[in-house]
């Protein structure tokens, strides 16, 4: 029972308050709102539409009409004078009198004898340059002397350079060469050649290198000298026994 009774009590209070709560919501809403400014409420501002509006066509472009021609004018022909005609009367021919030419007569034309001019200043006269006669050919036995004895010289002449190789020495070659030369009237070698080879490759270079070293030779003795000749030189490699 007591329970039921707090209860209820309870309930009656909560009631109590709540219409006392409604009253002063009532009496403030009474009096505040009479009071209110509604004017201090900002207005939204309006949208601000924008309308786009079309180009205005081009106007239409007029063309002028061209000027119409004015009518030719019509140009009065005046009439054409005719051309006066005189007669001219022919002049009366001219009698003329026949002249005969003169006679030609033919005179013989005058010949003009004309003295030759003799000139009187001295000439000098020069002597025109001697003629040398062609040498005579040698004879073959002299060309062959000639030869004897020129390639005598040439062999004393390339002895003078004779160096043996050092390798021909350690291996004991020996042999001759017979060299074949071109020299022409000055004692000029034209060509040099290994007519007989000795056997040993390095015996042959160096009997050439010896012509090298020897050329120029001295002048060829007269028979020899028209032009240029062959003639052939020994030289010999020998290894002296100690």
């Amino acid at each position: 029972m007591e329970l039921t009774i707090k209860n209820s009590s309870v309930n009656e209070s909560t009631l109590i308050w709540a219409i006392i709560a409604s009253i002063l919501l009532h009496v403030l809403f009474a009096v505040v709102v009479p009071n209110f400014k509604f004017d201090a409420i900002k207005k939204i501002p309006d949208i601000l539409s924008v309308e786009l509006q079309k180009p205005a066509p081009p106007a239409p472009v007029v063309v002028p009409e061209p000027p119409k021609p004015e009518p030719a004018k019509q140009v009065e022909s005046k009439p054409v004078a005719k051309p006066i005609t005189k007669k001219v009367e022919a002049p009366s021919p001219v009698k003329q009198e026949y002249t005969p030419p003169p006679a030609i007569v033919d005179t013989p034309p005058k010949v003009v004898a004309v003295e030759p001019k003799v000139d009187d200043t001295p000439h000098e006269v020069v002597p025109a340059p001697p003629i040398e006669p062609p040498k005579p050919e040698p004879i073959q036995a002299d060309v062959d002397n000639a030869l004897g004895e020129y390639g005598s010289v040439l062999g004393r002449a390339i002895a003078k350079h004779k160096q043996y190789p050092k390798i021909a020495q350690m291996r004991g070659w020996t042999g001759d060469v017979l060299l074949d030369l071109k020299i022409d009237g000055s004692g000029n070698v034209l060509s040099a050649k290994v007519r007989e080879s000795s056997g040993h490759e390095v015996l042959d270079n160096q009997a050439l290198e010896m012509v090298r070293k020897a050329s120029p030779f001295p002048a060829p003795p007269e028979a020899l000298r028209s032009r240029s000749f062959n003639i052939t030189v020994p030289v010999s490699f020998k290894l002296e026994s100690a």
